[in-house]
């Protein structure tokens, strides 16, 4: 971790203390997160008591005193904030270890789908609150680059076809530039962006608030510099095995996100999926397979 990064990941958990701050056995817990933050990324919260010299319960309680639910909720802010601080190359080398690589992605999403499972149950109305202010949005723009463009091209698709007005920008400032000059009141913005947030997306976030939109973020670390900017931010655990980032769990919010969506309004979605139908139809779009041959 770079001197900056330590910098920041020392502010940020910091600026978590109650203002009564952290007394006894819960300094030294905390003081273990902040001198260690790998082992605290990756290990048990066996392993943190063991190394604060406190027992488990502490570190449950510590953890809820950051703000967080409990230990695991905790660990996978701490894991996320690391892991950005790294390089691809550094992200990599941390992944390292036995069987095979595609054996232990699929564990890792296993465990990244129960994680975002349990995280959503302690707060189930927020995706709720999402489709809601998408449904009433004049329109809504998915910001998200890079990879991450798979999440927002998919939860684009699938919204539209819901019978929402939905865009996806996902290739480039310029696309970017023109759309945020006409974005105001009544519009929405999400804002997805995983592992490293792109200086754009930040940028979008902060100027569609400032135009009077509502913005919502998707992200795995809730970074001042973009939940600034959202009135909800939902954190997606996207730690992958390589040195990229996992897209199965925010794949995962995008199609709830987009399940809750057309709860809204059933109607309005099964007359747009039924003229999609027809145009699908017209365009002659869909392979048909032969009829099968008479005896």
């Amino acid at each position: 971790m770079t001197e900056h990064a330590r910098d920041g990941f020392e502010g940020w958990l910091r600026a978590r203390v109650p203002a009564r701050g952290l007394r006894g056995k819960a300094a030294a817990v905390l003081e273990v997160l902040l001198s260690q933050p790998r082992r605290a990324s990756f290990g048990s919260a066996g392993e943190l008591a063991q190394l604060a010299g406190v027992n488990v319960a502490t570190v449950t309680r510590t953890a809820q005193a950051l703000g967080f639910a409990g230990w695991p909720a905790l660990q996978q802010e701490l894991r996320a904030r690391y892991l950005s601080s790294l390089s691809a190359g550094q992200v990599a080398a941390e992944h390292r270890g036995s069987g095979s690589p595609s054996s232990r992605s699929l564990r890792r999403d296993l465990d990244s789908l129960a994680l975002l499972n349990r995280r959503l149950d302690e707060d189930e109305g927020v995706l709720v609150r999402i489709a809601e202010a998408v449904a009433a949005a004049r329109r809504t723009v998915i910001v998200a680059d890079g990879s991450y463009a798979a999440v927002g091209l998919a939860l684009a698709h699938n919204a539209r076809l819901a019978g929402y007005p939905v865009t996806a920008v996902t290739n480039g400032d310029a696309e970017l530039a023109n759309i945020m000059a006409a974005i105001g009141a009544g519009d929405v913005l999400v804002a997805i962006s995983f592992w490293r947030l792109y200086e754009s997306t930040v940028l979008a976030a902060h100027l569609a608030r400032s135009r009077g939109a509502r913005v919502f973020a998707l992200t795995d670390a809730a970074s001042p510099a973009l939940a600034d900017a959202a009135e909800e931010v939902v954190i997606v655990p996207a730690e992958g095995e390589a040195f990229f980032p996992s897209l199965t769990a925010g794949m995962a919010v995008a199609q709830a996100l987009v399940t809750q969506l057309a709860a809204v309004d059933p109607a309005r979605t099964g007359a747009s999926i039924e003229a999609a139908e027809s145009m699908w139809t017209r365009f002659g779009l869909l392979h048909r397979r032969p009829a099968a041959p008479q005896a």
